[in-house]
């Protein structure tokens, strides 16, 4: 160790900061993405679940907001409100 110098001193630290980012920060910016996708591609008509379990179709959709109508009525929700996870659950055929 003593030939690297403080290379070797800083390398158990730098092997850490590279784990925590491709075991941790990695997998979170590529969840991100996908969820922005996922909202962007929501239109009219499309059967969704809120990341608070509610379930209804999309009745309008804004730049920020989405009208959903449920069996009880209508109700806003922003568009980070809808579970990309659930709603893929709800759409998938039945086995």
């Amino acid at each position: 160790m003593e030939q690297f110098g403080a290379l070797g001193q800083f390398m158990p630290l730098l092997l850490i900061i590279v784990v925590f980012y491709f075991f941790m920060l990695r997998p979170q910016q590529k969840k991100i993405k996908q969820e922005k996708e996922f909202e962007s591609g929501l239109k009219n008509g499309d059967k969704v679940v809120t990341k608070s379990g509610i379930h209804g179709r999309i009745a309008e959709l804004t730049e920020t907001a989405v009208i959903i109508e449920t069996m009880a009525g209508k109700i806003k929700f922003e568009r980070s409100a809808i579970s990309a996870e659930l709603t893929q659950k709800v759409n998938q055929p039945a086995k």
